[in-house]
Parts: structure tokens; C-alpha cells; sequence
């Protein structure tokens, strides 16, 4: 099973997926490997239908998400992203992050719904702008994939940024 994400779902290798392709070919697939479809054959292909199944849920959930699936690309390139120690981010992205998170406490504290929509699309615009970025980078020089490995760590941040906001709103809706 060491076929190649995007081989698998039939997609051309690229950073831009298809995501309605995606899903469609995922149901398709699941449709035929799902274990419930081989509960009736003997140990062997219930065990293949098992690890082929999990093997396609993972491909999937790779390609659907956008850091996972940027992580995968690098690594078909030979990089391995240093996500565990990533504290090799520019001056001017760390200052970034501290005035984000300044904005998600004063969110916190206001209770402020507009302050919040704002920050997400704040948030939201510089996510798209890092994912254009790596969408040209991966596939360049060996110093275009340094630039889309310190572009994964960002979008990281980014996306974990993006569930504090959700978190946030969820909170909001609840009083």
C-alpha cells in the first residue's frame, strides 16, 4: 500500500486540489473497500479490506486538509518539515503572531463578535496568501523548498490559530 496519494483518488500531483473530486472519488472508493462490504469473505480479505480502507481515510484526510497535504508534498520531495521545532520563523512573522493572539484576548475580553469577524478574515486572508505562496514553491529550487517549509510551519500556526477563533465563536453563540 505505498501507492501515492494523489495516484490513489486519481488527482494530478498539485498543492490546488480538487476538493469536490476528492470527496466524490473517496465515497466511490469507500463504496468498494469499506470493511462491511467484506464481512462475508474469509479472515484474509477482511484484513486487507481493513488496512486498505484505513490506508484510503488517511490518503483522504491528507489531501483534504491543507497543512497535512503540504506536509505530504514536501515530504514526496525529500523534506522532512521540522514542525516540532519550528522556531526558526522571521522577526516580522513572530510579531505577527504576538499581535494575533493580543487580538484574540481583547476578542475574549469584548466579547465583540465584529472584532472577531474581522481577525478571522484578517486570519483567513493571510492563510490563503501562505497557501498561494507554497502552491508556487513546492515544485521550484532547493531554496523555493526551504521558503515552503518555513510557509508549512506559518500555515501551522495559522491553522491553529483558526481553531481558536472557531473555539471563540463557539463561545460567543453561547451566551
Amino acid at each position: 500500500m505505498q501507492e501515492d496519494f494523489f495516484e490513489l483518488f486519481g488527482l494530478p500531483c498539485s498543492y490546488q486540489v480538487d476538493q469536490q473530486a476528492l470527496s466524490a472519488r473517496f465515497r466511490e472508493m469507500q463504496q468498494v473497500v469499506h470493511p462491511d462490504r467484506h464481512a462475508a469473505a474469509d479472515e484474509h480479505q477482511r484484513r486487507l479490506s481493513v488496512q486498505y480502507a484505513a490506508h484510503v481515510n488517511d490518503a483522504y484526510q491528507t489531501l483534504k486538509s491543507p497543512v497535512p497535504r503540504a506536509i505530504y508534498l514536501l515530504q514526496s520531495r525529500g523534506v522532512e518539515p521540522r514542525l516540532e521545532n519550528n522556531t526558526v520563523m522571521d522577526a516580522g512573522f513572530l510579531m505577527q503572531q504576538l499581535e494575533w493572539r493580543e487580538a484574540v484576548d481583547e476578542v475574549r475580553e469584548s466579547r465583540s463578535e465584529p472584532a472577531l469577524d474581522g481577525l478571522r478574515k484578517e486570519v483567513d486572508r493571510q492563510m490563503k496568501q501562505f497557501q498561494n505562496d507554497f502552491s508556487e514553491r513546492w515544485i521550484g529550487s532547493a531554496e523555493d523548498l526551504l521558503a515552503a517549509e518555513e510557509l508549512v510551519m506559518k500555515m501551522q500556526f495559522v491553522d491553529k490559530l483558526q481553531a481558536q477563533l472557531d473555539q471563540l465563536e463557539d463561545e460567543l453563540l453561547d451566551d
